[in-house]
């Protein structure tokens, strides 16, 4: 086994699997994806720790067990049509789209889009739909969605993103602000009627332009 590789099953076994992320298709498309192919040159060397990589303007790559959680979580089907809402470098929509049906995905960064479309050009991966564009508020263009994934916390959660499910369609978010934001899994029982389950606390990086709280002001 390659240093890379026994680095790839490290992360694997010590940081993924002992976060609770148990499912097989989960876990055998992290080595069939190489996550290092998709951070930036400066930070090959971070591909595989268990800690966020700095991208573009203030964006971040998430650890590699949130991603595998988030994955784990949407039990996402071949069937789905999925929204991912900041595309980042491209490995989480690459991710996605090995498991559903179309990934819808979006960012804001300019620099971002353009290093996605080349990453993913260059794994083959054509279930997509790349667009630029500011989503931090919603994005119905393609809706309803299976699953939405939103790559990025947000103070408040707009309706217009649970306004997009299908009914069953599941929507993950990170909801709140510093210092402690919350994993949410939100589900679409029949529409305009929601379920919502805490998966964990977290903090990362808010979205450009993201939906803030109300201030108030005496």
């Amino acid at each position: 086994m390659t240093n890379l590789e026994q680095s790839r099953f490290n992360m694997v076994e010590q940081q993924v699997r002992t976060w609770n992320v148990l499912n097989q298709d989960v876990l055998d498309l992290l080595y069939q994806i190489k996550r290092e192919e998709f951070v930036p040159a400066a930070y090959r060397f971070m591909a595989f720790m268990d800690m966020e990589i700095p991208l573009e303007h203030d964006a971040v790559m998430l650890t590699p067990k949130m991603e595998a959680r988030i994955l784990q979580e949407l039990n996402i089907n071949k069937t789905d049509k999925i929204l991912e809402v900041g595309t980042g470098t491209g490995y989480m929509t690459a991710l996605l789209a090995k498991l559903g049906a179309h990934v819808y995905s979006v960012e804001i960064v300019p620099e971002l889009h353009a290093m996605a479309r080349i990453n993913l050009q260059a794994h083959d991966i054509t279930n997509i739909t790349l667009e630029q564009g500011d989503a931090a508020r919603g994005w119905p263009d393609h809706g309803p969605y299976d699953v939405i994934v939103l790559t990025a916390s947000t103070p408040i959660l707009p309706e217009a993103f649970q306004q997009s499910l299908t009914a069953g369609g599941r929507l993950f978010a990170i909801i709140g602000e510093e210092p402690v934001m919350e994993a949410m899994l939100i589900t679409c029982i029949t529409p305009g009627h929601y379920s919502s389950i805490r998966l964990f606390e977290t903090c990362t990086a808010p979205f450009r332009n993201a939906l803030q709280r109300e201030q108030f002001h005496f």
